[in-house]
């Protein structure tokens, strides 16, 4: 339980509901900010006041899975207010406040260095990066079986990455039936693939490869699928990018071709917001009882 701790929950999109819900169950204390035109009321929980005391009390900040722009605004799609998270703000919380952000920008970044507050970018992490392919994958099936015409049993898919999701991919649509390949650069995850059952694309002579497929995919987040690439993908193959954006494809080069090509980066919360809400709140639950821990010791 969280009896007595103070969380801001500020931003974000349909995860944050579910953050919120599972704070609530746990008995924190919530305040939020970014929800005003949210259908939804949260009856046990505080409208974040900026200018009150309110910040003097907060144990953890959960901004959105962006975290901030380069000018420290915070979007959330429930709210047409400006939130801006400024230096000033982040110096009035105490020193052992955690600040959980999806990913990382140099302004929150460099604002955090200078109160000296711990930031925690959850993507960065194992466990959720891993429980979030789970989401993202599933996403993806829904995308290829949307704007395709062929079953995925029997297709010839293409995975760029052997990380957590790429793994995820290669492994749950082989599963269904399809002749997947894996783009690698390691020896190691040449090896990885071949033991999985699957054919290794060395990503380091991609020029040479064969990249005719019905279905690419890619999770890599630079330039991979180049006009090289694209010239070799027959007229009604698909490109679904999962990597960050701007993805690691030529977007421009694929519409040229009549390729059709998609960036699609945060399935998790567009297709399974609960679950990814509830991921991240499992994780930040554990981070802040290990916080907890280790202050008692240090005592």
């Amino acid at each position: 339980m969280l009896t007595g701790y103070h969380v801001a929950v500020i931003g974000g999109d349909a995860r944050q509901i579910e953050i919120i819900r599972r704070l609530n169950k746990w008995n924190a204390t919530v305040y939020i900010a970014g929800f005003d035109q949210l259908n939804e009321s949260f009856t046990e929980a505080i409208d974040l006041d900026f200018d009150s005391k309110q910040v003097e009390k907060l144990d953890a900040i959960i901004l959105p899975i962006a975290g901030t722009d380069d000018e420290g605004k915070i979007e959330g799609i429930f709210s047409n207010q400006l939130i801006q998270l400024s230096e000033d703000w982040l110096k009035k919380t105490p020193e052992h406040c955690l600040i959980f952000t999806g990913i990382t920008k140099p302004f929150l970044v460099n604002i955090a260095a200078k109160v000296d507050r711990t930031l925690i970018p959850l993507m960065d992490r194992d466990d959720v990066a891993i429980y979030n392919s789970i989401p993202t994958v599933e996403g993806t099936i829904l995308l290829v079986i949307q704007h395709t015409d062929i079953t995925i049993h029997g297709s010839k898919v293409i995975v760029l990455g052997l990380g957590r999701v790429g793994m995820g991919l290669a492994r749950t649509f082989s599963n269904l039936g399809a002749d997947v390949s894996v783009g690698v650069r390691s020896s190691q995850n040449i090896a990885r693939v071949y033991e999985m059952g699957l054919t290794p694309i060395d990503m380091n002579e991609m020029q040479k490869a064969n990249m005719e497929c019905d279905i690419l995919l890619n999770t890599v987040p630079h330039l991979v699928v180049d006009a090289s690439v694209i010239k070799q993908l027959p007229a009604h193959a698909l490109i679904i990018d999962l990597a960050s954006k701007p993805g690691g494809t030529d977007f421009q080069f694929a519409d040229k071709r009549g390729i059709k090509a998609m960036l699609a980066p945060g399935l998790p919360g567009i297709v399974a917001p609960k679950t990814a809400g509830r991921i991240i709140a499992d994780v930040v639950y554990r981070l802040l009882l290990e916080q907890q821990g280790k202050e008692t010791e240090d005592e």
